[in-house]
């Protein structure tokens, strides 16, 4: 390979990895705050490893380093509208192009994305001077590109400077300026949204202005002696701060649940008062009245047979001259506006549905059996609009008519139809902003005092208690606040490049490009399971259809996001379990063969993925064995922030891996036994090298993939002696296997690994891959295997467990102290970490030498590993430190005691002097 690239070779993980995951924390600018899309790649990281493809690949030491220092520098988030930073890239990469291109008519290096989605990726390869060409096949994806990568580069306003030579043939006559005409068409919409809608939200008389209005859905007790309407409410808190705590006070009076509020700045809150505990739980309903418990059948039953209503229970106020919120019950006013908003409705929705021929509220179908929206229909809520009370309806189609009357009315001031239509895109924009934090599933989120978007989580909740936005506030997200958003974002991508890119809708398995067409691919594809997208972009796809359907005809002729090309691993869609993961690997394999097929002879892949489950890399690694492409080399780099991967509940990985791969001749047959000694040999440079990144838990194992791709990858098959080909299932064990017999060898730091059990090396290896989370059951069978237990004949005897579909490692502080039989390594330390938190603490040195394992030096080593292995605020921690913080005084006990008589028995002199010896 003639041309190595510098990634194939060298890349600054380290530093990278800090700027994509300090990249979440910024907002002003960052494409990420122009509309709602999931698992989008950091600008930093994709910016990093564009270049790093794009040159060279050093000739010394000293250019490699001086390299790896100025890759660092470009990743920064303040590097990216940095004229000299930007020229300089430019520059190196088109020196490097003009060597190694095959059409002197090609000025630009060639860049595709397949699976552009939110538009990081393509971005940073317009930004560093390639000809870009974004494709996605879900619509909304395709809007959000053009706004990022198409309409600001054609019309955005550039500063005159560096960034300024490349010349594109714009027609610099026409008053273009995006940011000025968002801006005025938004204050527009909002204007002329007000003069029709203010009378529906009336302000206090003493000058306070409602956030929102809190609502309760009800049901009606089932107790044919009681009958009282239940407010259906998780929690009763409204505001939750250190310094501030307000809350609902329920309480009864005859058969009817009434409120006030309590708290600081109210009424004293009731001693024995919990705000924390609600009237719902799951499902399940308790009545405040009888006390009579409704399960989760009933429940929902109620709510699909239309029996469920609901109740305003508070109104949030700020006062523009003041500091903070206040809160108050629902007026007699407060309800008569919503009443005469819900009359209103019907006469608006009537004359809307004449004009434009559809109904102006979504009556598309929300999808059944799709676990992201299917609590939907579960209550009654069979279509897209019904997840919107009444006066949310009246908004939202109110704000819908303005977008699509300042089309119109930019058409008779003259604007040429493309500009208006860039223009009415980011109007669409700021309406599906307002139209996130307006429906029945926004919550009030209580620490902060502000709304929360419902689609946060990757699916979409069922909530009891939900917050009304008032739609002309601004003191949480308003249309002003999400139209500033847009504006910056506009302003930052018209510096990326006088270039738009090319922008398609269609689908990654079958491209519009002829072969041996593109310089690189880099993307970033679905991750098996991971995000639903087609699912989840309905919730916009259906407004968006009302609001600029008619100006992108060919993106909204399906009633709801095209789903039969997609590629993600649906078990609903695509056969079960089993038959999405064969969709998946299938599709996976078409799109790399597309890849394979556009790549020049010489060109390079960059391919992101971040799945934390073996299944989701086994699809991804036999698609690329089959594909003909070649893996040369990986990197993880760290895109989370470190806050985030703490969340006990869940195993979250911290690290992405950029995978780099060639159009490369295979080398036919590789044998097994010979190229598993070829892994071990790579992967212990590969893992060395990581583990001086800093690497760790789960993420170190992901990262070990990528290098086990490179060997497996450049065979055209492998098998072993008995002519069995060796796929993506059993690679990824022999990586385990490797990878978990390097962690303990470095955590335990020295080999003593040969003195643990299977059972002793499995929690080791746990706590340091996964802390305390619970696990998906086939992730935790396969980290079980790789130190040689077989996890089914362990569970629920001891400290595994099974929780349906998962596996949870208990620790100490979970188990009783009565119910731990074994005299394995990790049984003793738990009880011996229980006795010593009774302060039991003769009876726990009589244990550690009846079992010898106080004696042991491998022990105490296991428990501290354990406990530098697990969080802070980890109570196993607690324990575990506390301990071994006497542990010289526990050998010494051992050493001079007399253990014939012990446990509660009469003592002998010995051991009495021991028992004061440890107390001191």
């Amino acid at each position: 390979m003639e041309d190595k690239r510098f990634i194939e070779v060298a890349f600054p993980v380290k530093a990278v990895s800090e700027e994509s995951a300090r990249e979440k924390n910024i907002r002003h600018g960052h494409i990420s705050t122009l509309h709602i899309w999931w698992a989008r790649r950091p600008l930093a990281s994709s910016r990093a490893t564009n270049y790093a493809a794009l040159i060279p690949a050093p000739k010394d030491e000293e250019e490699l380093e001086r390299k790896k220092r100025f890759i660092a520098k470009l990743s920064k988030w303040e590097s990216s509208l940095d004229e000299e930073i930007i020229r300089r890239a430019r520059e190196d990469i088109m020196e490097y192009f003009r060597g190694i291109r095959d059409d002197p008519n090609q000025e630009r290096p060639r860049v595709l994305d397949p699976f552009a989605g939110g538009g990081s990726i393509p971005l940073e390869a317009l930004r560093l001077g390639c000809e870009t060409y974004a494709v996605d096949y879900n619509p909304v994806a395709v809007l959000i590109l053009k706004a990022v990568l198409e309409y600001p580069q054609k019309y955005g306003k550039k500063k005159k400077g560096a960034l300024d030579q490349w010349i594109s043939g714009r027609d610099e006559e026409k008053d273009y300026d995006l940011v000025r005409d968002v801006k005025k068409w938004g204050e527009w919409v909002l204007q002329e949204a007000k003069k029709e809608l203010e009378r529906f939200y009336p302000k206090d008389e003493d000058g306070y202005i409602p956030v929102g209005y809190i609502w309760a859905r009800t049901i009606k007790c089932q107790n044919p002696a009681c009958g009282a309407e239940i407010p259906l409410m998780r929690q009763f808190w409204l505001a939750k701060k250190n310094n501030k705590k307000v809350a609902l006070y329920p309480y009864v009076e005859g058969h009817e649940v009434k409120f006030k509020i309590v708290g600081d700045g109210y009424e004293p809150m009731p001693e024995d008062f919990d705000p924390s505990k609600g009237t719902v739980k799951g499902a399940k309903v308790t009545c405040p009245v009888c006390g009579m418990t409704h399960d989760a059948n009933t429940t929902r039953k109620l709510f699909r047979e239309g029996k469920a209503g609901q109740r305003m229970v508070a109104v949030v106020l700020y006062h523009p001259e003041k500091k903070g919120k206040v809160y108050r019950l629902p007026t007699e006013k407060d309800i008569k506006a919503y009443e005469e908003a819900k009359r209103y409705l019907e006469e608006k929705r009537a004359k809307l549905m004449e004009e434009w021929g559809i109904d102006p509220v979504p009556d598309e179908e929300i999808l059944k059996k799709c676990h992201e929206v299917d609590r939907m229909p579960m209550y009654g809520m069979p279509k897209w609009g019904d997840i919107f009370n009444d006066r949310q309806k009246l908004a939202l189609i109110t704000f819908v008519e303005k977008v699509r009357q300042a089309y119109e009315r930019m058409l008779e001031e003259g604007y040429g139809e493309e500009y208006a239509k860039a223009v009415v895109t980011y109007l669409a924009f700021a309406f599906d902003k307002f139209l996130a934090r307006s429906t029945t599933l926004s919550r009030w989120h209580v620490t902060r005092e502000t709304i929360e978007y419902p689609l946060g989580k990757n699916s979409l909740p069922m909530l009891w208690d939900y917050i009304e936005l008032q739609a002309f506030s601004e003191a949480s997200g308003g249309w002003n606040t999400g139209l500033e958003y847009i504006v910056n974002v506009i302003a930052h991508c018209s510096q990326s490049s006088e270039f738009p890119s090319k922008v398609l809708q269609d689908s990654a398995t079958s491209l519009p490009f002829p072969d041996d067409y593109f310089d690189a691919v880099f993307t970033d594809p679905p991750y098996y399971d991971n995000v639903n997208y087609s699912v989840l972009s309905d919730f916009f796809y259906v407004w968006l259809k009302r609001t600029v359907g008619d100006l992108y005809p060919e993106l909204f002729i399906t009633p709801l996001t095209p789903k039969s090309k997609e590629l993600v691993a649906d078990p609903n869609r695509f056969g079960g379990k089993d038959g999405s993961k064969r969709y998946f690997e299938e599709s996976m394999k078409q799109a790399l063969r597309e890849i394979h097929r556009v790549l020049k002879p010489n060109g390079i892949l960059v391919l992101v993925y971040a799945h934390k489950t073996t299944e989701g890399w086994e699809t991804l690694i036999n698609s690329l064995l089959d594909s003909g492409l070649v893996p040369t080399t990986s990197w993880p780099i760290h895109t989370e922030m470190k806050n985030r991967l703490i969340a006990k509940e869940s195993a979250a990985l911290a690290s992405s891996i950029y995978i780099i791969a060639r159009k490369i001749e295979k080398q036919g047959v590789g044998w097994f036994d010979e190229v598993k000694r070829e892994l071990r040999k790579t992967l212990e440079e590969k893992l060395d090298q990581l583990w001086k990144e800093g690497i760790s838990g789960a993420d170190f194992f992901i990262s070990a993939i990528g290098s086990a791709i490179e060997v497996f990858g450049k065979y055209e098959k492998v098998l072993d002696y008995e002519g069995n080909e060796i796929r993506g299932d059993r690679l990824l064990q022999l990586v385990r296997d490797m990878v978990s017999d390097y962690a303990i060898r470095q955590v335990l730091r020295e080999d003593i690994s040969s003195e643990l059990s299977p059972l002793a090396k499995f929690y080791v290896l746990w706590r340091w891959t996964y802390g305390e989370a619970k696990v998906a059951f086939d992730e935790a069978r396969k980290l079980a295997t790789s130190v040689g237990l077989d996890l089914e004949k362990e569970w629920n005897k001891g400290f595994i467990v099974k929780e349906k579909e998962f596996i949870r490692v208990l620790g100490p502080q979970d188990r009783k102290l009565k119910e731990i039989k074994g005299n394995d390594l990790i049984d003793v330390l738990h009880k011996a970490l229980l006795l010593w938190q009774a302060n039991r603490k003769r009876e726990m040195v009589g244990l550690l030498a009846e079992t010898g394992w106080g004696e042991k030096d491998v022990f105490y080593k296991v428990a501290q590993v354990i406990s530098e292995v697990l969080p802070k605020d980890s109570k196993e921690k607690k324990l575990l430190d506390g301990f071994l913080a006497g542990r010289e005084h526990i050998k010494r006990a051992i050493e001079k005691g007399d253990y014939s008589v012990f446990n509660g028995e009469e003592e002998s002199g010995k051991q009495k002097r021991i028992e004061q010896f440890i107390k001191g």
